[in-house]
């Protein structure tokens, strides 16, 4: 078919234009491939929840040795450092002075007995005569009370014997509690004085030993009321099983308890201080030592585990992590976060086992991409928290 010359014009632009059309489809970008991330996926794990609670070591007993005499120190007769017993004799004050007052005392008992005895002769004689009227009442009422008067001398007496028996002990000092004894702040030849500032020594005790603690009041509730779930080891009546580690961040070796027993809240701070009794036969503890005293709370045997990193927050603060899909379409999913272990958050709801969370390349996606996965290193051991 022949066409007129305009109409052949137009046609041909026309194919020009479809050709034109069809190249430019064919000039356009492919799509971006599906953006690399690296994901954990989730497995339940036992995880060993745990509390520590800062404190400082103190003695369960200290003693003051102090003189109850005046007198100057003859003998030291300890080691400085070293473990004495209660009852041991730590110094000997001249005991000269003491020694003649008990002497003298013990000289007017037996003068008193004496006395009483030539009374008491006299009273057993009046007695028949009085009856029979040999004497006069007077005289039988005389002999009574002279030996009366003998009873209460020999009364008097005794008192001064013992009381110069409790100063002529009291020149021996002795130990008054079992455990270590400090340096002596007094030597041989000084003068010992009843009522001085300074002590003779310290002797303290060391095993076993107390650990306070500083405890905020609402962490107190809360340790008691997992005590009475049962989630806190017992070791007795309102006390929980607790180690130690020490200030190196070694662990005591020896578990001790924790009792609960306070009654008053600090005002100010709001906390209360509660004691640990630990176990030191070694007397590795000393007072006044930093350590963490550490609360077994109970094992979670299906704890997830999800790294720090891979958790963000919400503008209403909230922590959310990027989850993959089974066909590797990205979403955000809120979760509850428990305690920290280590690098990790336990998440206590959001998640379940199996699922995928996004743990490197956050910054590159967005919720509804289409991602390229690939498994991120596996977590490590559960720990416990630190509280």
């Amino acid at each position: 078919m022949t066409y007129p010359r305009p109409h052949r014009a137009v046609l041909l632009a026309a194919c020009a234009s479809l050709a034109l059309a069809g190249c430019k489809r064919q000039a356009a970008p492919p799509a971006p491939p599906p953006q690399q991330v690296g994901v954990l996926t989730l497995r339940a794990a036992p995880f060993s929840v745990t509390t520590d609670l800062p404190g400082r070591t103190e003695a369960i007993e200290i003693a003051q040795v102090r003189p109850q005499v005046n007198g100057v120190i003859q003998k030291r007769l300890f080691v400085e450092g070293t473990d004495v017993t209660a009852g041991q004799q730590l110094y000997q004050i001249d005991p000269s002075a003491y020694q003649a007052t008990y002497d003298a005392a013990k000289a007017q008992l037996l003068h008193a007995q004496a006395a009483k005895v030539t009374a008491q002769a006299k009273l057993d004689r009046y007695g028949p005569l009085v009856r029979a009227h040999a004497v006069s009442r007077q005289d039988y009422d005389d002999a009574l009370a002279a030996a009366r008067e003998a009873d209460a001398d020999i009364a008097q007496a005794r008192a001064n014997v013992e009381s110069a028996t409790v100063n002529l002990n009291y020149t021996r000092v002795l130990a008054p509690i079992s455990g270590r004894i400090g340096r002596s702040l007094m030597t041989v030849g000084a003068l010992a004085t009843v009522g001085q500032s300074s002590n003779l020594s310290i002797v303290t005790r060391l095993d076993p030993i107390y650990v306070d603690v500083n405890l905020p009041a609402t962490r107190l509730l809360e340790l008691r009321r997992e005590l009475e779930q049962g989630r806190l080891q017992r070791a007795g009546q309102d006390a929980a099983t607790v180690t130690l580690t020490l200030e190196d961040g070694s662990t005591y070796e020896q578990p001790g308890r924790l009792e609960f027993s306070e009654v008053n809240v600090d005002e100010t701070t709001a906390t209360v201080v509660v004691r640990a009794v630990m176990p030191n036969a070694a007397h590795m503890l000393l007072p006044g030592m930093y350590v963490h005293a550490r609360l077994e709370e109970g094992v979670d045997p299906t704890a997830l585990r999800v790294p720090q990193d891979a958790v963000t927050r919400n503008s209403h603060g909230d922590p959310t992590v990027m989850v993959v899909s089974a066909d590797n379409k990205v979403s955000i999913r809120g979760i509850t976060t428990g305690p920290a272990a280590g690098s990790d958050w336990i998440v206590t709801a959001g998640l379940k086992p199996g699922e995928r969370v996004v743990v490197s390349g956050l910054q590159k996606i967005h919720p509804g991409d289409t991602v390229s996965p690939t498994e991120a290193a596996a977590q490590p051991a559960p720990q416990g928290k630190a509280g």
